[in-house]
Protein backbone atom coordinates (compact mmCIF):
# COMPACT_ATOMS: atom_id res chain seq x y z
CA UNK A 1 0.00 0.00 0.00
CA UNK A 2 2.83 2.34 0.85
CA UNK A 3 4.42 1.93 -2.58
CA UNK A 4 1.05 2.56 -4.26
CA UNK A 5 0.56 5.72 -2.21
CA UNK A 6 4.06 6.91 -3.09
CA UNK A 7 3.39 6.28 -6.77
CA UNK A 8 0.10 8.18 -6.64
CA UNK A 9 1.77 11.06 -4.80
CA UNK A 10 4.60 11.18 -7.32
CA UNK A 11 2.11 11.15 -10.20
CA UNK A 12 0.10 13.96 -8.59
CA UNK A 13 3.22 16.03 -8.07
CA UNK A 14 4.29 15.50 -11.68
CA UNK A 15 0.85 16.55 -12.89
CA UNK A 16 0.91 19.63 -10.65
CA UNK A 17 4.39 20.60 -11.90
CA UNK A 18 3.24 20.21 -15.49
CA UNK A 19 0.16 22.35 -14.95
CA UNK A 20 2.18 24.98 -13.09
CA UNK A 21 4.77 25.08 -15.86
CA UNK A 22 2.07 25.45 -18.51
CA UNK A 23 0.40 28.22 -16.52
CA UNK A 24 3.63 30.12 -15.97
CA UNK A 25 4.53 29.68 -19.63
CA UNK A 26 1.15 31.05 -20.70
CA UNK A 27 1.50 34.04 -18.38
CA UNK A 28 5.03 34.78 -19.59
CA UNK A 29 3.88 34.48 -23.19
CA UNK A 30 1.00 36.89 -22.54
CA UNK A 31 3.32 39.39 -20.85
CA UNK A 32 5.76 39.12 -23.75
CA UNK A 33 3.01 39.86 -26.26
CA UNK A 34 1.92 42.92 -24.24
CA UNK A 35 5.51 44.17 -24.10
CA UNK A 36 5.93 43.62 -27.83
CA UNK A 37 2.78 45.64 -28.51
CA UNK A 38 4.04 48.35 -26.15
CA UNK A 39 7.36 48.57 -27.98
CA UNK A 40 5.52 48.73 -31.29
CA UNK A 41 3.32 51.58 -30.03
CA UNK A 42 6.33 53.46 -28.67
CA UNK A 43 8.11 53.10 -32.01
CA UNK A 44 5.09 54.48 -33.85
CA UNK A 45 4.89 57.44 -31.47
CA UNK A 46 8.58 58.19 -32.01
CA UNK A 47 8.14 58.08 -35.79
CA UNK A 48 5.07 60.33 -35.60
CA UNK A 49 6.94 62.84 -33.43
CA UNK A 50 9.91 62.87 -35.82
CA UNK A 51 7.67 63.28 -38.89
CA UNK A 52 5.63 66.10 -37.35
CA UNK A 53 8.80 67.85 -36.19
CA UNK A 54 10.21 67.63 -39.72
CA UNK A 55 6.99 69.13 -41.15
CA UNK A 56 7.07 71.99 -38.64
CA UNK A 57 10.73 72.66 -39.36
CA UNK A 58 10.10 72.72 -43.11
CA UNK A 59 7.10 75.03 -42.64
CA UNK A 60 9.18 77.37 -40.49
CA UNK A 61 11.95 77.57 -43.07
CA UNK A 62 9.45 78.19 -45.88
CA UNK A 63 7.68 80.79 -43.73
CA UNK A 64 10.84 82.87 -43.58
CA UNK A 65 10.82 83.11 -47.38
CA UNK A 66 7.10 83.06 -48.18
CA UNK A 67 4.53 84.06 -45.55
CA UNK A 68 2.22 81.12 -45.10
CA UNK A 69 -0.78 82.99 -43.80
CA UNK A 70 -3.90 81.38 -42.40
CA UNK A 71 -4.38 78.93 -45.29
CA UNK A 72 -0.72 77.91 -45.14
CA UNK A 73 -1.02 77.29 -41.39
CA UNK A 74 -4.14 75.16 -41.94
CA UNK A 75 -2.39 73.26 -44.71
CA UNK A 76 0.51 72.45 -42.37
CA UNK A 77 -1.91 71.29 -39.64
CA UNK A 78 -3.80 69.09 -42.09
CA UNK A 79 -0.56 67.61 -43.40
CA UNK A 80 0.57 66.80 -39.86
CA UNK A 81 -2.80 65.22 -39.11
CA UNK A 82 -2.67 63.14 -42.30
CA UNK A 83 0.87 61.94 -41.59
CA UNK A 84 0.00 61.11 -37.97
CA UNK A 85 -3.04 59.06 -38.98
CA UNK A 86 -1.16 57.31 -41.78
CA UNK A 87 1.61 56.18 -39.40
CA UNK A 88 -0.75 55.30 -36.54
CA UNK A 89 -3.08 53.24 -38.71
CA UNK A 90 -0.43 51.60 -40.89
CA UNK A 91 -0.48 47.79 -40.53
CA UNK A 92 2.33 46.20 -38.55
CA UNK A 93 5.13 44.56 -40.44
CA UNK A 94 4.13 41.06 -41.42
CA UNK A 95 6.18 38.09 -40.22
CA UNK A 96 8.41 36.50 -42.81
CA UNK A 97 6.94 33.74 -44.90
CA UNK A 98 7.93 30.12 -44.30
CA UNK A 99 10.11 30.24 -47.44
CA UNK A 100 11.88 33.43 -46.30
CA UNK A 101 12.66 31.94 -42.89
CA UNK A 102 15.01 29.51 -44.62
CA UNK A 103 17.13 32.45 -45.82
CA UNK A 104 17.35 34.45 -42.56
CA UNK A 105 20.73 35.02 -40.94
CA UNK A 106 21.28 32.37 -38.29
CA UNK A 107 21.59 34.96 -35.51
CA UNK A 108 18.22 36.51 -36.35
CA UNK A 109 16.47 33.19 -37.00
CA UNK A 110 15.07 32.53 -33.48
CA UNK A 111 13.45 35.98 -33.28
CA UNK A 112 12.00 35.75 -36.80
CA UNK A 113 10.67 32.24 -36.18
CA UNK A 114 9.13 33.46 -32.93
CA UNK A 115 7.28 36.21 -34.81
CA UNK A 116 6.11 33.68 -37.39
CA UNK A 117 4.86 31.33 -34.65
CA UNK A 118 2.97 34.13 -32.91
CA UNK A 119 1.13 34.84 -36.16
CA UNK A 120 0.05 31.17 -36.37
CA UNK A 121 -0.94 30.97 -32.71
CA UNK A 122 -4.64 32.02 -33.03
CA UNK A 123 -5.33 29.12 -35.40
CA UNK A 124 -3.88 26.48 -33.06
CA UNK A 125 -5.75 24.48 -30.40
CA UNK A 126 -5.24 25.60 -26.80
CA UNK A 127 -2.71 22.87 -25.81
CA UNK A 128 -0.59 23.69 -28.88
CA UNK A 129 -0.86 27.44 -28.19
CA UNK A 130 0.54 26.86 -24.71
CA UNK A 131 3.41 24.91 -26.23
CA UNK A 132 4.07 27.82 -28.59
CA UNK A 133 4.57 30.01 -25.50
CA UNK A 134 7.12 27.54 -24.18
CA UNK A 135 8.86 27.26 -27.54
CA UNK A 136 9.20 31.04 -27.79
CA UNK A 137 10.88 30.99 -24.37
CA UNK A 138 13.28 28.35 -25.67
CA UNK A 139 13.97 30.49 -28.74
CA UNK A 140 14.70 33.49 -26.51
CA UNK A 141 17.25 31.40 -24.62
CA UNK A 142 18.74 30.04 -27.84
CA UNK A 143 19.22 33.41 -29.53
CA UNK A 144 22.19 34.69 -27.42
CA UNK A 145 24.00 31.36 -27.91
CA UNK A 146 24.06 31.93 -31.67
CA UNK A 147 26.02 35.19 -31.43
CA UNK A 148 29.33 33.39 -31.86
CA UNK A 149 28.15 30.68 -34.27
CA UNK A 150 29.33 30.96 -37.87
CA UNK A 151 26.71 30.45 -40.57
CA UNK A 152 28.59 27.61 -42.30
CA UNK A 153 29.11 25.40 -39.25
CA UNK A 154 27.36 22.14 -38.41
CA UNK A 155 25.79 23.79 -35.35
CA UNK A 156 24.24 26.52 -37.49
CA UNK A 157 22.94 23.96 -39.98
CA UNK A 158 21.32 21.96 -37.17
CA UNK A 159 19.60 25.05 -35.77
CA UNK A 160 18.48 26.22 -39.20
CA UNK A 161 17.06 22.80 -40.04
CA UNK A 162 14.93 22.58 -36.90
CA UNK A 163 14.04 26.23 -36.21
CA UNK A 164 13.91 27.59 -39.75
CA UNK A 165 12.62 24.57 -41.68
CA UNK A 166 11.12 21.66 -39.73
CA UNK A 167 9.19 23.71 -37.15
CA UNK A 168 7.48 26.05 -39.65
CA UNK A 169 6.81 23.20 -42.10
CA UNK A 170 5.24 21.08 -39.34
CA UNK A 171 2.88 23.85 -38.23
CA UNK A 172 2.05 24.68 -41.86
CA UNK A 173 1.18 21.05 -42.57
CA UNK A 174 -1.21 21.09 -39.63
CA UNK A 175 -2.81 24.29 -40.93
CA UNK A 176 -3.62 22.56 -44.22
CA UNK A 177 -5.75 19.93 -42.48
CA UNK A 178 -9.47 20.84 -42.66
CA UNK A 179 -10.78 22.08 -39.33
CA UNK A 180 -13.49 19.42 -39.29
CA UNK A 181 -10.87 16.65 -39.44
CA UNK A 182 -8.39 17.92 -36.86
CA UNK A 183 -10.07 16.07 -34.01
CA UNK A 184 -10.83 12.92 -35.98
CA UNK A 185 -8.73 9.89 -35.07
CA UNK A 186 -6.65 8.37 -37.84
CA UNK A 187 -4.27 5.46 -37.30
CA UNK A 188 -4.79 5.83 -33.58
CA UNK A 189 -4.02 9.56 -33.37
CA UNK A 190 -5.74 12.84 -34.21
CA UNK A 191 -4.08 15.74 -36.09
CA UNK A 192 -4.47 17.86 -32.93
CA UNK A 193 -2.66 15.17 -30.95
CA UNK A 194 0.06 14.90 -33.61
CA UNK A 195 0.59 18.65 -33.44
CA UNK A 196 0.95 18.71 -29.66
CA UNK A 197 3.28 15.69 -29.65
CA UNK A 198 5.47 17.17 -32.37
CA UNK A 199 5.70 20.57 -30.68
CA UNK A 200 6.71 18.89 -27.44
CA UNK A 201 9.56 17.13 -29.24
CA UNK A 202 10.64 20.40 -30.88
CA UNK A 203 10.61 22.24 -27.57
CA UNK A 204 12.82 19.62 -25.95
CA UNK A 205 15.23 19.60 -28.89
CA UNK A 206 15.60 23.40 -28.85
CA UNK A 207 16.38 23.21 -25.13
CA UNK A 208 19.03 20.56 -25.80
CA UNK A 209 20.51 22.65 -28.63
CA UNK A 210 20.83 25.62 -26.28
CA UNK A 211 22.54 23.44 -23.68
CA UNK A 212 24.98 22.05 -26.26
CA UNK A 213 25.84 25.52 -27.57
CA UNK A 214 26.32 26.79 -24.01
CA UNK A 215 28.55 23.86 -23.04
CA UNK A 216 31.73 25.88 -23.46
CA UNK A 217 30.45 28.63 -21.19
CA UNK A 218 29.27 26.07 -18.64
CA UNK A 219 32.67 24.38 -18.64
CA UNK A 220 34.42 27.75 -18.27
CA UNK A 221 32.20 28.69 -15.33
CA UNK A 222 32.84 25.34 -13.65
CA UNK A 223 36.59 25.66 -14.15
CA UNK A 224 36.56 29.19 -12.76
CA UNK A 225 34.55 28.03 -9.75
CA UNK A 226 37.02 25.23 -9.01
CA UNK A 227 39.93 27.66 -9.31
CA UNK A 228 38.31 30.08 -6.86
CA UNK A 229 37.52 27.24 -4.48
CA UNK A 230 41.10 25.98 -4.49
CA UNK A 231 42.62 29.45 -4.21
CA UNK A 232 40.36 30.96 -1.58
CA UNK A 233 39.01 27.97 0.37
CA UNK A 234 39.23 28.47 4.14
CA UNK A 235 40.66 31.95 3.59
CA UNK A 236 44.02 30.58 2.46
CA UNK A 237 44.22 32.74 -0.68
CA UNK A 238 46.59 35.66 -0.64
CA UNK A 239 44.04 37.93 -2.39
CA UNK A 240 46.02 38.13 -5.64
CA UNK A 241 44.01 38.00 -8.85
Amino acid sequence: MSSDSDALLASARATFDRVREDYHGEVRGHVKRIRRKGRSAATRLAVIAAADAAILLAATVIGFVIPLGLFGFLAVMLLMLAVTLAIALAPSARPLSEAKLREVDIRALPAQTERWLEAQRPALPAPAARLVDRITQRLDALSPQLAGVEANTAEAAEVRNLVGEQLPAFVTDYGKVPTSLRGVERNGRTPDGELVSGLQLIEREIAQMTERLAQGDLDSLQTRGRYLEMKYRDGNGDGDS
